[in-house]
């Protein structure tokens, strides 16, 4: 699977202008798999702006990235403000994807930070849950952000028969040490590769890190190959990786921790939350939009 990963500073508020970037970005670059950070689409710090912004199935915006997702072949992945279906004025911080068959699917970030600047609990509502989505003819696991920094978050999307994991971000440049130490953990020990994408920009203070990047199921870094563009803000970039998704197959009898991990009932190794109702926002999985 080639995937571009787009590390790309949103214009804060702006759809419209971030909508054209996205389509730029997936037509620079030929993949199968297009990444961009998360909330990319509305940037971070919006506000009160953020309900405004917040995306609807019927909205031109979902209109437009259906459309660059037909036109290319790719299948789009992008963060997103996203209006919940089941309840009215709640909003999700989530991870969309976009096939070149139109389907929607959606992942909730599932663990939202509520310390130094980063105020998410305010206007954002969780999920509990994280299932794999197919797309590009694998079966793929996304997170967003801090969603990484758990690791029950990932160990059930392995168990639950992801190939690989994407992780969407829009970490500060204080967190990037971190993440450069998680993210190749996280493929170790589920033995999957993971792909990051994390924003740059400074947005209300706020520096973005960057650090985008690839790792193979032993946690290596997986080589990647700049695509030409005009970046618009200092940091950015547009790289192409190649991900081997029938790798985890191969490599996991060497390392067999799922296997070992998949008969123990522990939060640990990725066993089902405690029940909620449908109607509760928090057992939103990854879904239909």
């Amino acid at each position: 699977m080639r995937l571009l990963l787009a590390q790309l500073a949103p214009v804060p508020g702006d759809l419209g202008r971030n909508l054209e970037r996205l389509g730029a970005a997936v037509r620079a670059g030929a993949a199968d798999v297009a990444v961009f950070p998360e909330l990319f689409l509305s940037g971070y710090r919006v506000g009160d702006r953020m309900h405004q912004l917040a995306l609807r199935e019927d909205d031109r915006t979902v209109s437009v990235l259906r459309s660059v997702a037909q036109a290319s072949g790719t299948t789009v992945i992008v963060g997103a403000p996203v209006a919940s279906r089941e309840r009215s004025g709640e909003v999700h911080n989530a991870a969309l994807a976009v096939t070149p068959t139109g389907e929607l699917l959606l992942q909730v970030k599932r663990y939202l930070p509520t310390f130094g600047p980063f105020e998410e609990g305010i206007p954002f509502t969780p999920s509990d849950r994280s299932d794999p989505v197919p797309i590009a003819g694998a079966t793929v696991g996304l997170e967003v952000c801090y969603d990484v920094f758990f690791p029950e978050v990932s160990r059930q999307l392995a168990l639950g028969g992801a190939e690989l994991i994407v992780a969407i971000s829009a970490a500060p440049v204080t967190s990037r040490r971190l993440f450069d130490r998680l993210l190749p953990a996280r493929a170790i020990e589920n033995a999957v590769p993971v792909v990051y994408v994390n924003r740059v920009g400074v947005e209300d203070g706020i520096v973005f890190g960057g650090g985008s990047g690839g790792w193979d199921p032993r946690g290596e870094p997986i080589p990647a190959i700049p695509v030409p563009f005009a970046p618009a803000a200092a940091e950015e970039s547009l790289s192409l990786i190649e991900v081997d998704t029938h790798e985890a197959v191969r490599w996991r009898p060497f390392r067999p921790v799922l296997r070992d991990v998949a008969g123990r009932p522990t939060d640990a190794g990725g066993s089902p939350a405690p029940h909620r109702s449908s109607s509760d926002p928090r057992s939103i999985p990854a879904r239909a939009l």
